[in-house]
């Protein structure tokens, strides 16, 4: 809206102000309200939205008063949330996307202009899911698997030149005028066998490795231009990283092309091609405005996302949270989020960071403190002096945590810190004092050392920062610290303890049990606890500087005292971005990190996705042989069990330099004060105090290389752009040519059969259960994520279309077809349904007594016209959200899930797909019931449905009980009532 139509129609104009250079904004403190000046500077923001979206219809002025009146109506009213902006990756845009290309075909249907179809609210959408590591440590690690499947070539064996000629994938572009990228080509053995090495095929050969294969000495290595340690000789950029680009490149052309139509057809949609980092970093460090200039107004940046951890931009000040595909596509359309007006919970930090503790131990620390004080939904704001010791890059590792503790987000207000990190940035002068002109005109700007600013909080936790110490989380949840010298004995107690979230139940006579295998002509043992994953990756704390250069300086004093890595350990170097390799290279710790396997393979989320090349196979045969319970280290924030890779049972969380040091180490069962980190040629231990880098010395090099041109790289890299992207070829239509031979975007069924006009809530009549759940069913659980399984329903299809396993790519890159992510609904290995009573992706088709699919007992029962409902216990739904934890349930059939409690997040994506999400009553449970789950259940929905009606569930065995809809706001009843988000939204077009 224009500013000269703004004054004269919107009901709030009389607060608009003026700042010195002449830019308006709306200034909530000219309301005169002495609460204003109270309420938490999160929900400020919130309340700034609403007075400037206000306009009687999805915003009306009572929601304004709420926001007002947030002291009584916290955790009471329900509000409007209208944000600046959405952000979507590629695995939960593309549904989103396809979604609304779907939707341009429904309106053509009742003969409305497609072109009605855009996103109202700006959306960028960055391609960052979609990297596999096909290759690593610079050899060619697998053969070239266009489909992104399991098969590989002598794994972890040295290849020769003519194999990494043979095996190496067509050039598929190069930089203008460079030629296309080829494999390293050379006449005889070149330093891509060997750990660390360039892969070039103009370096001499290298020396050979030791049976431990410990590191050649490195004399002297510049800082710049990147080296290869064992010749000296320029590498322009690391090879893996351009090898494993242009296999995803080629393996997602159709997506990409799908991806590349959005940004032609759909207005306000930007698009940040491949390579270019993870969206997290990306949103941070370029997507960022903190401020918005619009119409003529200046307002506070605001964003919600389809990633759970969006939260990370919270540490700029920047209020934003994740939600799921089909909340960001009604933000996207137009209408705002609707929430319960949030308790928010003050954070007080004070005291000093001890000298020893890394960043990432202070956000273990927080994470556990946050997440016993359940502060489930609620929002959390840090304030006292404590934070002013934090720098941004703290802050936003810190805020990025969120969903581990489950708050929906964490909010560090804009301080005198937050002003310096911008000027260091790609921030204008102009931009900054405007941006500090508008923070403290209407009181979002904050000193952490004056108490008397301090907000009034729903509550306040208090936390000393002295008290941390270095730790890791797991073995199995991020929520389960463990203090590093205590990670020996309590490593040990896991293995005894009986089966459960830490335990892994060993009988006392395996504790002791050690397998040898072959691997690259030697042979090496492994054991409880023995490593094979090691990996530093995008999420979580690749944008923290400090960590990342701890982890540099930890391996070149590492490597200076001649430690190495085993070969068999899987490792990895996935920074968020360039700027990530920039900084390490330019500091010189970037070779030293190669040396010990640490290579970069390019940029987006990998191993905490599953997107990890298989084990070798003589390390996975070990484990298999010896039943043993093999780990995992890596510097992210997703770790729950067989999620990395079937076999790896316990993965541990921990930071950079911890990753680097256990891999080392090559086990996980190690008191590192009293044994040696490893021993030199030589015989001389090694522990790691004696290669620990000291907080001077990591703040000093941060200080020396993380300047403003580092900040900078980001900008260069999406202005350079991306010559595959440059020279797709994509339609130019305005409603989508869906290709019926594509199995990777597909027209979803959510608009068949939509009529005009609004149904009546249709009962459920004599339902059966399509799964018997208990507690703690998480999304990692209910939505397909990761490789996808040859025995599995969705591989079945595949092979249908006749294609190989080494063609069948991952759940996320196949998110844009519903008939493959129908089938990998409910399909995790670790799903335990109590009507088979063992994990695994099946279940019981009660009227035939067969043990089926999920997917296949579902469209069994569609075909016999029986309605599903799931039965389960509490928790149903916790962590990362996703939009096909509702899709899918959705396109199986099911219409109700009757469970003891859910996560809000997940409640609400159900209601949007049509889906009813009711609660047993207090103190009862299906087992309290005497419930089987195989008797046909009947639920009478009233034409009245209303918020938190109570309901009753017949049984046919002549039992009946009571539930609650779980119902909580008008709009969600609203959706509820129209079969869901995207018929609603379809609807008000026609």
């Amino acid at each position: 809206m224009a500013y000269a139509a703004l004054v004269k129609e919107h009901p709030y104009s009389h607060l608009i102000d003026t700042l010195k250079d002449g830019v308006k904004f709306f200034n909530p403190q000219k309301l005169n309200d002495p609460r204003y000046g109270k309420l938490p500077l999160s929900i400020r923001v919130l309340l700034e939205a609403a007075i400037r979206k206000c306009d009687g219809f999805y915003v009306k002025e009572e929601d304004v008063q709420n926001y007002l009146d947030w002291q009584e109506q916290q955790n009471v009213a329900e509000v409007p949330f209208p944000p600046s902006r959405v952000l979507l990756q590629d695995f939960t845009g593309i549904p989103a996307m396809v979604d609304l290309a779907a939707m341009r075909d429904a309106l053509v249907k009742h003969g409305v202009d497609p072109c009605r179809v855009n996103p109202v609210c700006p959306t960028d959408l960055i391609v960052d899911h979609s990297l596999q590591i096909d290759f690593s440590k610079c050899a060619i690690q697998n053969t070239p698997n266009p489909g992104g499947g399991g098969e590989t070539q002598s794994q972890g064996a040295p290849r020769s030149s003519s194999s990494s000629s043979s095996s190496t994938p067509a050039p598929v572009s190069s930089a203008p005028g460079s030629g296309p990228r080829q494999p390293p080509r050379g006449g005889g053995a070149h330093c891509g066998a060997a750990r660390g090495s360039c892969g070039k095929g103009s370096c001499s050969d290298p020396p050979p490795a030791s049976p431990g294969r410990q590191p050649p000495a490195v004399q002297q290595i510049e800082n710049s231009p990147l080296l290869c340690p064992f010749h000296l000789q320029p590498v322009s950029e690391p090879e893996t990283a351009l090898k494993s680009q242009e296999m995803e490149l080629i393996r997602n052309k159709e997506r990409l092309q799908f991806f590349k139509w959005c940004s032609k057809a759909f207005r306000n949609v930007n698009v940040v091609p491949p390579d270019v980092g993870a969206v997290h970093q990306v949103n941070l460090e370029h997507l960022c405005r903190v401020v918005h200039v619009s119409d003529g107004l200046v307002y506070p940046d605001s964003v919600v996302g389809t990633d759970s951890h969006t939260t990370m931009i919270n540490g700029l000040g920047v209020l934003g949270w994740g939600v799921g595909g089909i909340e960001a596509e009604a933000v996207m359309l137009g209408q705002p989020v609707a929430l319960t007006l949030p308790q928010v919970v003050g954070c007080k930090l004070e005291g000093s960071i001890n000298p020893l503790t890394t960043s990432i131990d202070v956000v273990l620390g927080i994470t556990k403190h946050l997440r016993q004080a359940n502060i489930a939904g609620r929002f959390v704001e840090f304030f006292g002096p404590g934070v002013a010791q934090l720098s941004v890059p703290d802050r936003t590792t810190i805020a990025n945590m969120s969903p581990e503790y489950n708050a929906t987000v964490s909010f560090f207000p804009i301080d005198r810190v937050t002003l310096k990190h911008f000027n260091k940035t790609n921030f204008s002068q102009e931009k900054l004092e405007l941006l500090e002109s508008y923070m403290k005109a209407v009181n979002l700007f904050r000193n952490y050392e004056d108490s008397e600013e301090d907000p009034v909080y729903s509550e306040v936790i208090e936390i000393q920062l002295s008290s941390f110490i270095p730790c890791v989380s797991g073995p199995k949840r991020p929520q389960d610290r463990v203090a590093v010298s205590d990670m020996k004995v309590d490593f040990h107690s896991c293995l005894k303890e009986k089966m459960g979230f830490k335990g892994f139940h060993v009988a006392p006579e395996r504790l002791q049990t050690r397998v040898p295998f072959q691997h690259a002509g030697q042979e090496y043992q492994l054991a409880h606890g023995s490593l094979v994953i090691a990996a530093v990756i995008s999420c979580t704390n690749n944008c923290n500087p400090s960590v990342m250069l701890a982890a540099g300086l930890l391996a070149k004093k590492a490597v200076e005292a001649g430690l190495g890595v085993k070969p068999y350990i899987r490792t990895s170097l996935a920074p968020g971005t360039g700027m990530v390799t920039q900084y390490l290279n330019t500091s010189g710790v970037l070779p030293f990190l190669s040396q010990l396997g640490f290579e970069v393979i390019g940029y987006g989320c990998a191993t905490c996705v599953g997107n990890t090349a298989p084990l070798p196979e003589g390390v996975a045969d070990a484990i298999k042989q010896g039943n043993l319970v093999a780990c995992g280290v890596l510097s992210g924030n997703r770790h729950f069990e067989g999620r990395l890779f079937d076999c790896v049972s316990a993965n541990y969380l921990a930071s950079p330099p911890l990753v680097v040091a256990y891999a080392i180490a090559g086990t996980v069962d190690i008191d590192f004060e009293k044994e040696p980190l490893g021993v030199t040629p030589e015989g001389k231990e090694v522990f790691l105090r004696d290669v620990w880098p000291s907080r001077e010395e990591v703040q000093q090099m941060e200080e020396d290389t993380v300047v403003s041109s580092i900040f900078q790289e980001l900008n260069s890299r999406m202005e350079k752009g991306n010559a595959l992207w440059s020279n797709l070829e994509c339609p130019e239509t305005a409603v989508f040519p869906w290709d019926q031979k594509s199995t990777y975007i597909r027209q979803p069924a959510f608009f068949h059969k939509l009529s005009k006009e609004v149904q009546p809530p249709r009962s459920i009549e004599h339902a059966h259960a399509l799964l018997f759940l208990g507690n703690k069913v998480t999304t990692d659980h209910i939505s397909p994520a990761g490789s996808i399984s040859r025995v599995s329903a969705a591989a079945k299809y595949l092979l249908s279309k006749r294609l190989t396993p080494r063609e069948f790519n991952s759940y996320g890159a196949r998110r844009g077809n519903d008939a493959v992510m129908t089938r990998g609904t409910f399909a995790s290995i670790k799903l335990l349904n109590r009507f088979i009573g063992k994990s695994g992706p099946k279940t019981l088709h009660i009227p035939s007594g067969q043990t089926l699919d999920v997917f296949e007992a579902a469209e069994r029962y569609q075909r016999e016209g029986i309605p599903l409902i799931i039965l389960a216990g509490k928790d149903y739904g916790s962590g990362s959200s996703r939009d096909w934890v509702a899709k899918g349930p959705c396109l199986l059939g099911v219409r109700a899930i009757i469970a003891e409690s859910f996560q809000k997040l997940h409640q609400t994506q159900l209601l949007g797909m049509g889906i009813l999400p009711l609660s047993f009553l207090p103190g009862q449970t299906a087992d309290s019931l005497e419930l089987s789950g195989k008797e046909k259940f009947s639920i009478s929905l009233p034409e009245d449905l209303a918020l938190g009606h109570a309901l009753t569930v017949q049984t046919s065995e002549g039992k009946s009980f009571g539930v609650t809809a779980l119902i909580d706001s008008e709009m969600d009843l609203i959706y509820y009532r129209h079969g869901g988000l995207l018929p609603y939204v379809a609807r008000t077009m026609i």
